[in-house]
């Protein structure tokens, strides 16, 4: 009776431990299934990765290396290159774009903050001062780059009017090479000064008041503390700011297509090295140049990055 005792309850035992086995395995193919049943989700996004991403810098990589209309392609190695780099409007591009894209930058960045340190200094009408400034941001460049063609126009243009009154000078703007780069660096002030503020205000926000409540114990005046507790918090948005306004500025291409056209009228002192790549590659046909351009600002924009992420120290 008692062999009989101990067989049934091993074979008690070895049940419950295959049932546990099998209900194991089970668990196991109904997590793996319903981890494949997300993928399958997600296979319109790497779809639309690959037709829309991968495939056109692939496509433009092999166009660099061959001479090509759309139709008929020609291999011709690096020549597309040396086309490039010795092009005359190309480098004339280049300049343009470091112009505007340098006082875009030294204007709006310390311009942004001292508008967010004084929005934040104030007790009352913080989201109405915030939605003023940032509603510029959101409007499309494309309409901001038509309005502002109204305001800097030489002779009808509100900013001339003013400017005319006071009995200034009148410049300009887009119908002079002289000055129609400072006309599209207003333009970029003014829609990305937004932007700027929000970051700012963000960061400031984020001060511990401690601080400044330690500094007042000590006799730090107000400017005392806004030089040495609030700007010293902020280095890593400033560094932020700098290399997010590289990147955007190095790729400027559709407020200088609204106002000069792809050539960057006039006489070409606004065309941008993005404009200098669609007037190649859309209304000269030159795909091939046009892609090793675009593969030439890549590399500008990629060594600019890395130089100012060495200056700014910031960790990505």
């Amino acid at each position: 009776m008692a062999n009989n005792s101990v067989e049934a309850a091993n074979t008690t035992t070895q049940s419950v431990n295959t049932n546990t086995h099998t209900e194991s395995k089970t668990m196991k193919k109904k997590k793996r299934s319903s981890q494949w049943t997300w993928y399958i989700f997600l296979i319109p996004s790497f779809l639309g990765i690959l037709l829309f991403m991968v495939y056109p810098i692939a496509e433009s990589l092999r166009l660099s290396f061959f001479k090509s209309n759309g139709t008929i392609e020609t291999f011709t190695g690096l020549a597309n290159f040396r086309t490039v780099l010795t092009s005359g409007p190309f480098w004339n591009s280049v300049w343009n774009t470091f112009y505007i894209g340098i006082f875009q930058i030294l204007i709006t960045i310390p311009l942004g903050f001292i508008f967010a340190t004084l929005i934040n200094s104030v007790s009352k009408g913080k989201n109405f001062f915030k939605v003023l400034y940032f509603l510029p941001n959101v409007t499309s460049i494309v309409a901001a780059a038509m309005i502002f063609q109204f305001v800097l126009h030489p002779e009808m243009g509100i900013l001339n009017y003013i400017l005319g009154s006071l009995g200034l000078p009148t410049p300009g703007w887009f119908s002079d090479p002289a000055t129609s780069k400072w006309g599209v660096i207003l333009l970029a002030v003014w829609h990305w000064i937004g932007f700027v503020i929000i970051i700012c205000l963000a960061n400031l926000q984020a001060i511990s008041s401690e601080m400044y409540e330690a500094a007042k114990i000590d006799g730090a005046s107000g400017f005392q503390q806004w030089l040495f507790i609030t700007i010293p918090n902020m280095t890593g948005t400033f560094a932020f700011l700098l290399i997010t306004g590289w990147i955007g500025a190095l790729q400027r291409f559709n407020e200088v297509y609204v106002v000069g056209g792809p050539n960057g009228s006039p006489a070409r002192s606004i065309q941008t090295m993005g404009a200098f790549i669609y007037e190649r590659g859309f209304t000269g046909f030159e795909f091939g140049i046009a892609s090793a351009a675009t593969y030439i600002m890549f590399i500008i924009i990629l060594i600019f990055t890395f130089i100012n992420l060495k200056v700014s120290k910031m960790k990505i």
